[in-house]
């Protein structure tokens, strides 16, 4: 293991938190996250299969996840420029971490930066999904160690 010593869930979110302070309006952080979601890696075609496939999200959403090193890692994709974005924050936040740490924080960073309040309902549900598929394939990993 690195001796680089990785930030914790609650940095990563106030670090987003701060990011979107510089902000004065909505549209601004919309466009943010869908450029935020732009940057995401590539997402293999044979990795978009019913195993992977996130259901309850109103777009098209596949994560796939694994336990690499004693870390959560996750690679995810959406045909949806928002969720494309919500999922790069997602992956900022969760991607190389202690899953045992994932099972154990509850995310803060939606109400933080406002989400809560400004995604539609559907999308909010989504994103509760997303959080939900993080939880229990990091809560797995955790019981299969």
């Amino acid at each position: 293991m690195s001796t680089l010593q990785l930030k914790s869930v609650k940095e990563i979110e106030l670090e987003i938190a701060q990011e979107f302070e510089i902000f004065d309006n909505w549209m601004d952080r919309y466009e943010y996250i869908i450029d935020l979601g732009k940057q995401l890696t590539s997402f293999p075609d044979e990795w978009r299969i019913e195993e992977n496939k996130v259901h309850g999200c109103q777009s098209q959403v596949w994560f796939k996840t694994e336990l690499k090193n004693d870390l959560f890692v996750c690679q995810a994709i959406s045909d949806s420029a928002i969720v494309s974005g919500l999922i790069a924050l997602l992956l900022r936040i969760y991607n190389q971490k202690d899953p045992s740490d994932i099972v154990k924080t509850n995310p803060t960073f939606v109400s933080m930066i406002g989400l809560d309040e400004h995604l539609s309902p559907t999308r909010s549900n989504g994103l509760n999904v997303m959080l939900k598929k993080i939880k229990n394939d990091a809560r797995n990993m955790v019981s299969n160690q």
